[in-house]
């Protein structure tokens, strides 16, 4: 479980464990931290996928299937353990919905909540647009288009460090555009709530479709910043603290 999951603290004791899935190209450092600043009722699990960190030498995942598969197979005991919920931005909370979606489908396991961040609804028009789209070869147009459609950030100017997010990100971009999903009128797959979250100066994404894939409330919170507004230290404190706010009133 080592290599998929990166715990900074454990909490044997804890409530609920919350399973972090990190935006396209990301690895676990900034999410994974997030253990020390919860409370002890609340464990973070951040997901390393490979390619990455520890992984590094390691291939990139193949398609969306094949994440799933790994991180349903290495945490199938840990989610049955105790209750848990999810928190995914960009990429990643595709990630975390195709995980979803098969722990409900094959375990009858669901979430008691979905955090989600800046990212389309899957059952939306901007979805469909970023996921039919080309991924350009070339670094320097690859990088323009990540800007244009996965929202505003800043390029790093070490030449390496540039080069490690370009090539991760475009691996993480392809295995994006293998994750499908159809919303049906009578096909609603979760019960829990589901919280979205989004920078004020970030791209405007399609989001209001997040409602209808639950029986449970939807809440939509606008944090001031761009697309990683959640690297800010006064939104990362808000996003602690409404998650456990959340996670204490779902009656564990």
């Amino acid at each position: 479980m080592e290599k998929l999951v990166a715990c900074v603290q454990k909490k044997p004791g804890a409530l609920c464990r919350l399973i972090c899935f990190p935006w396209a190209g990301g690895g676990t450092s900034q999410l994974a931290r997030w253990g020390k600043l919860f409370n002890d009722s609340i464990e973070v699990f951040c997901i390393r996928l490979p390619g990455r960190e520890s992984r590094l030498e390691e291939p990139f995942a193949n398609d969306m299937t094949s994440i799933v598969n790994e991180v349903t197979t290495v945490l199938l005991k840990e989610l049955k353990e105790k209750p848990f919920a999810f928190f995914a931005h960009s990429f990643g909370t595709y990630t975390s919905l195709a995980v979803a979606l098969h722990l409900k489908e094959k375990y009858r396991l669901e979430p008691v909540h979905l955090f989600l961040s800046s990212a389309h609804a899957p059952n939306s028009a901007g979805h469909l647009t970023l996921k039919n789209g080309t991924i350009p070869d070339d670094d320097d147009d690859f990088l323009t288009c990540m800007e244009i459609l996965g929202g505003s950030y800043e390029i790093p100017q070490d030449e390496d460090i540039r080069k490690n997010m370009v090539v991760t990100s475009r691996a993480d971009s392809r295995v994006f555009q293998t994750f499908s999903f159809e919303k049906t009128e009578k096909n609603i797959p979760f019960s829990c709530d589901v919280t979205y979250f989004y920078g004020s100066d970030d791209k405007i994404y399609d989001a209001q479709g997040w409602q209808e894939l639950t029986c449970g409330d939807a809440s939509f919170y606008q944090l001031p910043g761009d697309h990683f507004y959640l690297l800010k230290p006064s939104n990362e404190s808000f996003l602690i603290k409404h998650i456990t706010r959340c996670i204490e009133n779902a009656g564990l």
